[in-house]
């Protein structure tokens, strides 16, 4: 790996591991280097014994760091890996989450280096999986290896850490694992490094994620496309149906007419609201990003509101009829993918119910209705007046040197049942930033925002240890 641009940017020397990662930074990008090297798509059958070797480079890291009990843990899919450290008497025991498995890399024409020989250009490392989420995993693991050394081999928490290796394909067998293996993971609380910040020098804490619900609907009329000369003007129009459904998904105000879809949706409470206020933010600039001409949503609510904390409800694909060339035909048949975002405390299967049933109610004679519905995600979300939040928050400003913007995103993953299965409270522990490329070419993780990953981790068990979670679930 070339090596140039890989200084330290100044952090306060009272941190507890500064001096480890003065000293320790090369051996932490060889390590890292090492398992980027790795080719972990799980979406990709090809590479299914790539993900395998990821997942045991990751369990053999954690044995050779002084982890216990380490195994892979499998099922149906792709295995995850587990492994703790429980001698910390009458401390918290926190669980961490993250994943091996990475992304497709197409194209690969995009690249300005191969995906998987990783690359340091400019104080950055450039490789597939560099923070999505190899790079966040190992700042964990290499935080429990300076505290293993300043601490003689003891660690101030108890800390499980619980590895995934299907993330990036939805996590279809996570839940059940986490059913399988609840006594295993038991904990005060979850801390996941699978998020960002908004910028290197305005640090922030994701304290919730929108959930998701996907459906494909079909819409029937007839056996067959019928002859438009001689059945037009005459039959339903599947096309038409189908167009005249989605036109009403949304009333003038772009608020979702489904009836029960807003029930549940919990409001941002005024501390939510004053910490949204705070986060800057630039239409302007929303827009050039998205490389749109204007913005649209429910009316009375900021950009901000629209996409981290208000439901949605989108059409994300649809087809009917014939577009190669000139056919005369009137379309039996037109299909369409709802898709949703959800917010606290709106429940999956509910609003998939609602949509069904909002259809079926839309249709007239002669147009039947097929669904098909997919995975489901739900929302998750943190109190700001938690104690697990206060202690990741302490811990970002001790070595950021300000305290964290609070933020939500808009995408979902695995968070949720984290918290519902083992009935704690979850809290985001990112360093990404949000022109670190994941899912796409040149993915990079900054390395001072590796380092000072490493940094906050340390900082972090330091605060768990001494907050109490009585009464706190």
């Amino acid at each position: 790996m070339s090596r140039s641009a890989t200084t330290l940017a100044a952090v306060p020397q009272s941190l507890l591991l500064s001096q480890f990662v003065e000293r320790e930074r090369e051996s932490v990008l060889d390590r890292l280097d090492a398992w980027l090297r790795i080719p972990s798509i799980s979406g990709d059958p090809g590479h299914a014994s790539d993900v395998r070797d990821s997942a045991q480079w990751c369990a053999d890291r954690m044995v050779s760091l002084g982890l216990e009990h380490v195994r892979l843990l499998e099922t149906d899919g792709h295995p995850s890996v587990y492994g703790d450290w429980l001698h910390a008497a009458d401390a918290p025991t926190v669980v961490v989450y993250g994943h091996h498995d990475v992304q497709p890399v197409e194209p690969l024409d995009e690249w300005v280096s191969p995906p998987f020989e990783p690359t340091v250009r400019d104080g950055q490392l450039f490789a597939r999986g560099a923070v999505d989420d190899k790079g966040q995993v190992l700042y964990h693991l290499e935080a429990l290896r300076g505290l293993f050394a300043l601490g003689d081999g003891r660690l101030p928490v108890n800390v499980k850490l619980l590895v995934e290796g299907e993330e990036e394909v939805g996590s279809p067998h996570f839940e059940s694992l986490l059913q399988r293996e609840r006594d295993l993971l038991v904990c005060d609380a979850v801390v996941v490094s699978d998020t960002g910040m908004l910028s290197s020098d305005t640090p922030s804490m994701c304290t919730g994620m929108r959930g998701l619900v996907v459906v494909d609907v079909e819409l029937r009329t007839a056996p067959s496309d019928l002859h438009s000369g001689s059945y037009g003007g005459a039959v339903p129009n599947a096309a038409h149906a189908a167009a005249a459904v989605i036109a009403a998904l949304h009333d003038e105000a772009h608020r979702v007419t489904i009836p029960g879809f807003y029930d549940r949706v919990r409001e941002l409470t005024p501390a939510e609201r004053e910490a949204l206020a705070r986060v800057p933010w630039d239409d302007a600039a929303f827009k050039l990003e998205a490389g749109v001409s204007a913005l649209e949503g429910e009316s009375g609510r900021s950009t901000l509101e629209r996409i981290w904390a208000r439901p949605t409800a989108e059409i994300i694909g649809l087809e009917s009829g014939w577009s190669a060339g000139v056919r005369t035909i009137v379309p039996a048949v037109a299909r369409f993918r709802m898709g949703c975002r959800l917010v606290a405390d709106q429940q999956p299967d509910e609003i998939r119910e609602l949509c069904e049933r909002w259809v079926r109610d839309r249709l007239p004679p002669g147009v039947d209705a097929h669904f098909i519905r997919h995975g489901a995600v739900a929302p998750a979300r943190t109190p700001l007046d938690h104690p697990a939040v206060a202690a990741a928050a302490a811990a970002i400003e001790r070595v950021w040197g300000r305290p964290p913007l609070y933020t939500r995103e808009g995408g979902s993953g695995p968070e949720e049942a984290l918290g519902r299965v083992l009935d704690a409270p979850v809290v985001f522990l990112g360093v990404g930033l949000p022109d670190d490329g994941i899912h796409g070419p040149n993915e990079r993780i900054v390395l001072d925002q590796l380092w000072r990953g490493v940094l906050a981790a340390g900082e972090l068990w330091r605060e768990m240890s001494r907050t109490s979670f009585e009464g706190k679930r």
